[in-house]
């Protein structure tokens, strides 16, 4: 499977974006920091400094600690969020059990759910799942992670049959799915909407 660690050769930066970017509302001090990612202190400052001066991280003082919390302004801010989606947490998971889960043609979350901030509407579907899938598997899988955030999450499974046939019929409720903003898991985002 490819992951960040492909593409960036530092594991401690690669650790300390999986941090931020798995936990975006947290805002994180140093020593924080090297307990969460197991680093040496001085590896993990010199990291901070890189990720600050190419904008993807910010500081702030308060009072004598200095605190550092994602720039979502920054440009790749999208896709380093989707790169660490499928690296992490639910979406890791969903990639590793998709033989199991079935014929799987796409996994999608919702820009919402991948910025971990909770549902407007309780309707609102946090992840789309479409191909042939089994269910009880998927159910198991999205359960441990309900149970980690304390809260139900709200996801649709369809088949690639019925997919086509609402995107066809112009069918309200999957044009605001994807019409939302969104993550991809699994699948061609272009696909998924063409």
């Amino acid at each position: 499977m490819a992951n960040i660690s492909d593409v960036i050769t530092s594991k401690v930066r690669v650790k300390i974006l999986n941090l931020f970017y798995s936990n975006l509302k947290e805002m994180y001090h140093v020593r924080g920091i090297v307990r969460e990612v197991g680093e040496e202190i001085n590896a993990v400052r010199r990291e901070l400094i890189r990720l600050e001066t190419a904008g993807i991280l910010k500081k702030e003082q308060r009072g004598n600690r200095v605190y550092y919390f994602v720039r979502s302004d920054y440009p790749l801010f999208g896709d380093i969020l989707s790169i660490v989606s499928k690296e992490t947490g639910l979406g890791k998971q969903l990639i590793e059990s998709k033989s199991k889960l079935g014929k799987v043609s796409y996994i999608m979350f919702s820009g919402r759910f991948s910025r971990g901030k909770s549902r407007k509407k309780d309707d609102e579907v946090e992840i789309l799942v479409v191909g042939d899938i089994v269910l009880p598997e998927l159910a198991a899988i999205v359960r441990v992670y309900e149970s980690k955030l304390g809260r139900d999450i709200n996801y649709t499974v369809m088949s690639r049959e019925e997919l086509d046939y609402r995107k066809k019929r112009r069918d309200p409720f999957l044009l605001g799915i994807l019409t939302a903003s969104r993550t991809m898991i699994i699948g061609d985002e272009e696909e998924l909407i063409g």
